[in-house]
């Protein structure tokens, strides 16, 4: 067909009742003149429209798996790098020799000081409510724990739950500044009040100002009432300093924790306090001294000079 005026005004009147067809079919809906028309080429180009969607659909979806192939490959890599890693820690000896040495330990602690307690594991640390000292076990509410109960593992004082969830439990370490828990010192009996100082050691207060301490005395639990949130006889630390006495009614001790709380992994909860204070019996032996060796020097007798002939 030439591309002629009259060729032109053909175009945009076919156009023209294109578009007024289309808007009586939409406004008419199921009720529209054309429906019957609609369904007779539905029933005409319907076979040719299925065999086209059965060679166009599985292009699609080919073009849809590529677009996607790189997110999913990325999440498929990120998963087998983190069964690779699990994996590895399971089948590590050296990790479940561990793990069941300090089992082992939080049982004998436990046994030692009648406490009941509920294993847990740290899986994370840190707490949403702010810079504390704070760790999370896998532990909740479904396992018996509630809020200020008495956390420690085989080395002594970890700190007390402060939150509690039906799945998860928040501990606050004894490291934490705001932690504050009784003690009482080993044989001697005096009484004072330990408070966390981060990476330092811990600061404890003695109510007697004129206290007899020296360097390497240890410290337990006193205990709370009602054995919350600590229960008595729970190893704290050990003293590593002393500051001079300045006329306080008090005494200032710096102890270093038996607890490591950048290493923690394995924690036991104390669900059910001892009957019975365990006093010191929970510490550990003290560390003997080395002997100081000692060197036996002999003498020999030095050969008397020959006599003049």
């Amino acid at each position: 067909m030439r591309d002629t005026r009259e060729s032109r005004l053909l175009l945009v009147l076919l156009i023209a009742i294109a578009f007024a067809l289309i808007t009586v079919d939409i406004r008419g809906g199921e009720q529209s003149p054309l429906d019957g028309a609609r369904q007779a080429a539905a029933s005409a180009f319907g076979p040719v429209e299925r065999g086209v969607a059965r060679v166009v659909n599985p292009v699609g979806n080919a073009v849809g798996a590529v677009r996607d192939s790189g997110e999913r490959h990325n999440r498929i890599r990120s998963l087998e790098h983190e069964n690779a890693a699990l994996k590895a820690k399971l089948s590590s000896p050296d990790h479940n020799r561990n793990r069941a040495a300090e089992l082992d330990k939080i049982l004998r602690t436990a046994g030692t000081g009648q406490y009941a307690i509920k294993g847990a594991e740290v899986i994370a640390i840190g707490s949403a409510q702010g810079f504390s000292w704070t760790v999370t076990i896998d532990a909740g509410s479904r396992d018996g724990i509630a809020r200020d109960m008495t956390v420690l593992n085989g080395d002594g004082l970890v700190g007390r739950i402060t939150t509690v969830t039906p799945h998860t439990s928040t501990v606050l370490l004894a490291a934490d500044p705001e932690f504050t828990v009784g003690t009482r010192m080993e044989k001697t009996n005096e009484i004072g009040f330990a408070n966390g100082q981060g990476v330092r050691s811990l600061r404890v207060q003695l109510l007697n100002g004129k206290a007899d301490v020296k360097k390497g005395d240890r410290l337990v639990t006193f205990g709370s009432s009602k054995d919350k949130p600590f229960v008595p006889g729970v190893p704290v630390g050990t003293v590593s300093r002393v500051d001079p006495l300045n006329g306080d009614l008090t005494r200032t001790l710096q102890v270093t924790p038996f607890v490591s709380f950048s290493s923690l992994d394995i924690v036991g909860v104390v669900v059910q306090p001892p009957r019975e204070d365990p006093r010191d019996t929970v510490l550990p032996p003290p560390v003997k001294p080395a002997p100081t060796p000692t060197v036996t020097v002999t003498a020999t007798p030095t050969e008397s000079a020959s006599p003049r002939s």
